[in-house]
């Protein structure tokens, strides 16, 4: 049985495993979901009538499927890898640990099982009701202690940088947790937000866009600090930029939530100052998708022949190009046709699909032969099948949604010389139905890689074995 005193000669790597494996589970339902409701808004007689599979049930499964138990459990995963080996020590508390995967998994469940029954608290990201919420936080504060007691027992004195950008993403995430999901409860499975009105908005928001900048930005940057200079063989281009990366990040996100609520009833000072930091958001982001794309210098020719390298690489591209959008649409002006339409469905999974999604799967494909004693996946040209369907599916995707997007922004705002609207809204959606088609495309070839991924690993976990990974006894001063 693994144990947590922190002399004992080997990494604990059980959660590590089911965590790992875990996430390509949850990937494959939370993008089966996904497919299902895209399907749905180009056919929505295919809810065939049945409330539980609505979509307006079926989108916050998917959302959180997605987030929370595939991003959730792929984050969960590389960061009790990542902390052990850069800080040369086991786990803190493992028993702990293995409380951090049921429980997690508990969460999953509850929520798979909730949403589609319609208990709901109506925030975007964070819907699952309050009893749900308390197993949250006491898997949350459990994974704290797990991943920070590493590091204090650590026996190197160096505190790598992709720790600080997960020890951040689990600090902010609890703080946002606990401020957003207050509530009074009315039963069992209902409660009442303890804010109201443009409040209760502004604090929607606060937390809502800070999901995506400490779940699903600063714990993805910790992965792609430590795996794209491990599958590269190379040290990071410039750790000086990576400490300016992490502070300037961190400082600026806290304030972007406002440019959700443009036009809104939040007073415009607020809208302004979501805006202006969103801008300067800019800057750091680019900083870190340049320091991560640069430790390729000298080395460009690995990406010929290295899909895993592919997709840490291109999931940078992607990031970059989220990271760009994002403060662009965040201008009040751009808002004004942006707004309301399926451009921002686009934005979001161009980093949800392309950052995200990549990210985690370049960093799984690293990690999971290791967790099983063999050298690589059981099939590289399944690898690389995988990245060419992810990657055209994606850019089908978010090509369809932007055009569409920006055509509904141009058909809402049309007028005729009399003053009258020129197109209905119902003829701006019959114009965006060849879009929704693409789209589902898009999905599905993403879904079908996620497939294929899910085989890879199947294969490799029956052909290999777990072991016990020694921790080195040359330790730095």
């Amino acid at each position: 049985m693994e144990t947590s005193n922190p002399r004992v000669n080997h990494y604990i790597d059980g959660p590590v495993r089911l965590f790992s494996l875990m996430a390509v589970v949850w990937g494959v339902v939370g993008m089966l979901v996904g497919v299902i409701i895209a399907a749905q808004l180009t056919w929505p007689e295919l809810n065939l009538g049945i409330p539980w599979l609505s979509y307006g049930r079926l989108r916050p499964l998917h959302t959180n499927a997605v987030i929370f138990a595939f991003g959730g459990c792929a984050l969960m995963a590389t960061s009790l890898h990542v902390v052990q080996r850069t800080c040369q020590v086991p786990l803190f508390a493992p028993k702990l640990a293995w409380f951090v995967f049921w429980g997690w998994q508990a969460v999953i469940v509850l929520a798979a099982i909730s949403l589609p029954l319609g208990f709901t608290s109506g925030k975007e990201y964070a819907e699952l009701e309050w009893p749900i919420d308390i197993l949250i936080t006491l898997v949350w504060v459990s994974y704290a202690i797990v991943f920070f007691g590493t590091i204090g027992i650590r026996k190197v004195k160096h505190i790598y940088v992709a720790n600080w950008f997960f020890g951040a993403f689990i600090l902010a995430v609890a703080l946002l947790h606990l401020v957003n999901s207050a509530a009074v409860p009315a039963s069992l499975l209902r409660s009442y937000s303890a804010y109201a009105g443009v409040q209760d908005a502004m604090v929607q928001w606060w937390y809502g866009h800070n999901a995506v900048g400490f779940f699903l930005t600063a714990g993805f940057l910790g992965m792609m600090y430590y795996y794209v200079p491990k599958q590269a063989g190379r040290p990071i281009y410039s750790y000086r930029l990576s400490i300016v990366h992490f502070w300037a990040l961190i400082f600026t996100y806290m304030w972007a939530g406002p440019h959700h609520l443009h036009y809104t009833a939040l007073p415009d000072w607020a809208q302004s100052v979501g805006m202006v930091f969103s801008l300067i958001l800019l800057a750091p982001s680019w900083g870190g998708m340049i320091n991560g794309i640069m430790t390729l210098s000298g080395a460009w020719h690995k990406l010929r022949d290295d899909p895993i390298l592919r997709f840490l690489i291109v999931s940078l591209s992607f990031y970059g190009m989220a990271t760009f959008e994002g403060p662009m649409m965040s201008i009040k002006t751009v808002n004004a046709l942006s707004h309301y339409t399926d451009w921002t469905v686009g934005h979001v999974h161009a980093g949800a699909l392309g950052w995200v999604g990549l990210i985690s799967m370049g960093s799984l494909y690293y990690l999971i032969p290791r967790l099983y004693g063999r050298e690589k996946m059981y099939s590289t040209r399944a690898i690389e099948l995988h990245f060419w369907i992810a990657t055209i599916g994606i850019v089908l995707y978010i090509a369809a949604m932007w055009i569409a997007g920006v055509m509904q922004g141009m058909m809402w705002r049309a007028i005729n010389d009399d003053g009258t609207l020129t197109y209905t809204f119902v003829e701006s959606v019959k114009a965006t139905f060849p879009f929704y088609v693409i789209r589902l495309l898009g999905g599905l070839l993403y879904l079908g890689g996620m497939l294929v991924m899910a085989w890879n690993v199947w294969k490799t976990v029956a052909a290999g074995r777990s072991v016990k990974a020694p921790i080195p006894q040359l330790v730095q001063a």
